[in-house]
């Protein structure tokens, strides 16, 4: 998945506002406590960061 759709998939899914700060702002243990920001800086597949999103945040899986 290009980086353009996961952050398209993360406004839809969280609102533009609130998926920036997620992105930011959110520390994810399973992605070795970075933020989506800093997994995607290191090179952890989108698909890979958009699991761990919907893991942590319940959504429901015909939005995943």
């Amino acid at each position: 998945m290009r980086i353009t759709v996961f952050r398209k998939m993360m406004a839809d899914e969280f609102g533009e506002i609130r998926a920036d700060v997620l992105a930011r702002d959110h520390v994810f243990g399973v992605l070795g406590g970075r933020t989506v920001d800093q997994a995607l800086e290191a090179g952890v597949p989108t698909k890979e960061i958009w699991r761990a999103v919907c893991d942590a945040f319940e959504v429901p899986p015909d939005r995943r």
